[in-house]
Order: structure tokens, then C-alpha cells, then sequence
């Protein structure tokens, strides 16, 4: 970032020379400043509130629990993380305030919005240290209440408050935070944990009595076992934040009104639910042992299981695969019972019947089919993808996979805006996207034929499961091809890059991965 930074102030005279301002509309703005100002912001706001290593759905804390013995009083363990925390966030808006290039015409403040990134970090840093009683309420408690406070601070903006009115909406949060901080940590200290599951109890007897009221005595294998084990950790977590924040999403179709749009960016939200949910959750499946907020080692009751590493990970598949289906569920039950309810289904359907006139019904059918099951995919992607990652046990390699992807997509948005403001570099880029194709579809089965050579030398998995998952994956591959290619049934598209499109699309290097790294971290 000190580097990004000193760019961006060699830039600067150079543009105000030539009398190039941005404007609010310009890709320029938005690539240059609010991309790495808001990626960089995330990442300190992760960094400070312990998010890195912590249990995000977990009901214990994310503060560190080894720094609960150190000789520090709870005020010193609150204010020091919070004060430099703020220092920090402060600064970096400081910064791009004075070293960026900002739209003309617009007075930009100085102070408020430094305080604004102070203020959202204070309540995050407080509601993430704080103890819970269900798994996966902080998640909703934090963004419902930065949700508040956000939308407290767009009123202001609307009405053209002063500064002064700003900074006096914000600075009592400040301490307010400190507070609730000092407060949460406090509890924590003491081992104060609530448990609101026994609330729940009544669901587990309705459905064993819908089962037949029998108990289970005993499970067919280990591998069933540790299914039903990965379900009870973490399984149940991604439905019950998806079903937490549908009501409040499909609520805002009774606001809706008669504006299609609107209710199409509302469909569309809540589509992105179970994805975007899913990368939380990921945080807390991927890790070894989640009980442990500081650690990324294998515990020796993981370490000594009667079960092979690539049960494990099948266990995790298994229990992402079942927490996926359950969380869209709910989204597809959910979706048609709003629209009736909230009387907007006549305009979803008026929708899909000029669908069916541009493009056949056979299309539209296929054409929605591929989007819910796309986003159901990605659901399941989400949680899987990174446990090639988490497994490893080496903090250094989480963090810098973390730091890694906010660099990469700071650095994308500059190289966008430089493609899409030059004629030739735009020419250039269509060029070349099928040898870019062409490349990531060279690195991806390098890395799987890599992976597959060091499973079938290690004796990880047997050859039958290495040749049926390569003839499972091959099979998909093909079906997904020949979906693109029947839907984009042109001789002006190249049917080569449907098929790059298709092997990209399903994953492989990185779920093969997934053994590897936890038999490296289980006999370290």
C-alpha cells in the first residue's frame, strides 16, 4: 500500500497538469481510489478485529484466548488494539485524501470519513470480541448493526449536513464502542460463553419423533460417523444464516412497489445470499480444529481418528454438499411465497414471458435452470475451495492467501480502467482472451496431473477412486460444454473457448489438493 501510495502521488501532478479530472461517473475514480482504498480497509479491519484467526460463526469470543493470562489489565487488552486500529484506518483515508486524484467539483471532507472508518472498525472490533449464544450470530449482529450505522450516515449525507453535524452523529460511537468492548472482553475473560441452543431442543424431538422416535445406536462406518460429526460443527450454521437474513431481504419487495428493477435487484440480492454466507462459513469448515480461535494446527484427536485423510476431507464434502442443499431450500421456498405475498409475481412473470418470446421457452427453461444451479454450485464452491488452504495448519500460508487476493484485486482494477480507456489495449485484451484461457487451463491440469501423481504416490486414495473422480470430472466438464454449446448456437463463437469456459468452471486441482495438505499438517 506505501507503494500504491507513492504511485498514486507521482500520478497526481502529473494528471492536475494536464487538467484530467475524474468525475463521479469515471471507472478512473473507482479503479484507482475506492478499490484499494476499500480493499485495504477490509484487510486492516480484519487484521484488527482478529478476524485472520478467529472463528467468525463461532459462539466463544474471537478474541485471542492466550492473551486472556497475560499480566494486562481488560481496558489495556480493549484500548490498545482499538487505538492503533484507529490510527491506522484514519490514516490510510489521510492519505488517499491527499495523495489521490478526486473528482472536481465536489468539496471532499477531510475529517468525518477518517472518523466514519473509526467508528465502523470500534463496533466491529466490539460485536466480533463478544460472546454469543448461537453459532453464526455475530456475523448477523455485525453487519446488522454497521448496517444501522451506515445507513444513519447516508440520511446525513442526503440532507447535506455540515460537518460539524457529522462529527457530532460519529464521535460518540467512538466510546460507546469502547464500552461495549471493554464489556465484551471482560466476559470473555471469564469464561462467560451463553448457550441459546437448548432453545432449539424441540426441533431435534420433533423430527426424531417424524423419524419413528428410534435413536440411533450406532453408525454403519467411521466415515458415516464423522459425516454426522462434520453436520453437527458446522453443517447447520450456513442454513441458519441464510433463513436468518431471507426475511429481511424479501421485506423489502412489499417496498418495491410497481418498479420491475428494483425487484429484480432484490431477487438477485438474495441469490448472492448463500454464496456470499458460504465465504464466512468456509472460514470455520476449512479450519482443523474449530474450537481453537488462535490455531491452525491438527489437534490430536483430529490427528488420531480411525479414518484416512481423504475420508476426512470426503466428510467435508459430504457435509457442504447437505448445509448447500439445505440453505437453497429455504431460498427456493422462500422466493415464490414473497412474490405472492408482496403481489410482485405478476411482474416476474410478465418478465419471463417476453424471455420466452426473445429467446424459445426451451432456452429460458435451460437459461434459469443453469442460473440456480450456477449459484448453487457456487454455494457449494465456497465452502469447499479453500480447504486446500485452511488445512495446511501454517497460519502464514492463510494470511498470505487472504493478503494475496486483496492485492490482486487492487491491482485489477487500474489494469481494467487502463483496457477499457485505450482503444488499443481493448483491441489487444479481446485478442488475447483465448490464449489467457488457454494458459489457466494449462496451469489448472498441471496442477492436477501434479496432485493426482503425488495421491497415487503416496497411496492416499486407491486407483479406482483416481481414475472414477477423473471420469466424473471429465463427464461434467463435457455436459457443461454441451449446455453452453446448444444455448450459444452460433457460428460467430468459437466453441473452443465454451469448452475452456467448462473446465475452468469445475473445480479439480484444489479439492484433489485438499488430502495432501491435511495428511503434510496431520504428521508433521
Amino acid at each position: 500500500m506505501a507503494v500504491y501510495l507513492l504511485v498514486l502521488a507521482a500520478i497526481k501532478p502529473v494528471l492536475l497538469a494536464r487538467g484530467q479530472a475524474f468525475t463521479f461517473d469515471s471507472h478512473s475514480f473507482a479503479f484507482f481510489v475506492f478499490v484499494p482504498l476499500a480493499s485495504t480497509y477490509l484487510y486492516l479491519l480484519s487484521v484488527f478485529t482478529y478476524g485472520l484467526s478467529g472463528d467468525l460463526a463461532a459462539r466463544q469470543s474471537m478474541y485471542p484466548a492466550r492473551m486472556f493470562t497475560m499480566p494486562a489489565s481488560t481496558g489495556a487488552l480493549v484500548g490498545w488494539p482499538m487505538l492503533y486500529g484507529a490510527l491506522a484506518v484514519a490514516s490510510l483515508w489521510l492519505a488517499f485524501r491527499l495523495l489521490a486524484v478526486w473528482p472536481s467539483g465536489f468539496a471532499i471532507p477531510w475529517i468525518w470519513p477518517a472518523l466514519l472508518a473509526a467508528v465502523m472498525l470500534s463496533w466491529a472490533q466490539a460485536l466480533t470480541w463478544m460472546p454469543y449464544g448461537l453459532p453464526g450470530l455475530r456475523v448477523i449482529v455485525t453487519l446488522l448493526w454497521l448496517s444501522v450505522i451506515e445507513t444513519i450516515v447516508l440520511l446525513a449525507l442526503h440532507f447535506e449536513a455540515p460537518e460539524p453535524v457529522m462529527l457530532a452523529i460519529l464521535a460518540p460511537q467512538v466510546p460507546l464502542a469502547y464500552f461495549a468492548a471493554r464489556f465484551a472482553v471482560a466476559r470473555a475473560r471469564r469464561g462467560v460463553v451463553p448457550d441459546w441452543r437448548a432453545v432449539f431442543i424441540w426441533l431435534g424431538r420433533i423430527a426424531a419423533v417424524l423419524a419413528g422416535g428410534r435413536r440411533r445406536d450406532h453408525f454403519a462406518s467411521p466415515a458415516r460417523a464423522q459425516a454426522w460429526f462434520e453436520w453437527r460443527r458446522h453443517g447447520r450454521l450456513l442454513p441458519a444464516l441464510v433463513g436468518i437474513l431471507l426475511p429481511f431481504e424479501l421485506a423489502l419487495l412489499f417496498a418495491a412497489g410497481d418498479t420491475p428493477v428494483l425487484v429484480f435487484v432484490i431477487l438477485l440480492g438474495v441469490l448472492l445470499t448463500p454464496p456470499f454466507m458460504a465465504a464466512f462459513v468456509a472460514a470455520t469448515v476449512r479450519k482443523s480444529n474449530a474450537d481453537v480461535s488462535d490455531s491452525y494446527g491438527v489437534t490430536p484427536f483430529l490427528a488420531t481418528r480411525p479414518l484416512t485423510s481423504p475420508a476426512l476431507i470426503a466428510a467435508k464434502l459430504t457435509m457442504a454438499m447437505w448445509s448447500t442443499l439445505a440453505a437453497w431450500l429455504l431460498v427456493l421456498i422462500a422466493i415464490p411465497a414473497a412474490l405472492v405475498l408482496s403481489d410482485t409475481w405478476p411482474m416476474v412473470m410478465d418478465k419471463g414471458r417476453g424471455a420466452i418470446e426473445f429467446m424459445g421457452t426451451p432456452r429460458t427453461i435451460v437459461l434459469l435452470l443453469v442460473i440456480i444451479l450456477g449459484f448453487i454450485a457456487s454455494t457449494w464452491k465456497q465452502l469447499v475451495q479453500t480447504l486446500y488452504i485452511g488445512l495446511t495448519g501454517r497460519a502464514w500460508i492463510v494470511k498470505s492467501s487472504v493478503f494475496l487476493t486483496l492485492v490482486f484485486f487492487s491491482a485489477l482494477g487500474p489494469v481494467a480502467d487502463w483496457i477499457i480507456g485505450s482503444g488499443r489495449a481493448r483491441a489487444a485484451f479481446w485478442g488475447a482472451i483465448p490464449w489467457m484461457l488457454a494458459v489457466l487451463v494449462t496451469v489448472k491440469m498441471c496442477a492436477a496431473t501434479w496432485v493426482a501423481v503425488r495421491l497415487y504416490n503416496s497411496r492416499l486414495v486407491s486407483d479406482r477412486t483416481l481414475v472414477g473422480g477423473a471420469a466424473v470430472w471429465c463427464v461434467t466438464v463435457l455436459v457443461l460444454y454441451g449446455v453452453f454449446a446448444w444455448f450459444v448456437s452460433t457460428p460467430f463463437f468459437r466453441h473452443y473457448l465454451l469448452v475452456f469456459v467448462a473446465i475452468l468452471a469445475i473445480p479439480l486441482a484444489r479439492l484433489s489438493a485438499a488430502p495432501l495438505v491435511l495428511a503434510w499438517n496431520r504428521h508433521r
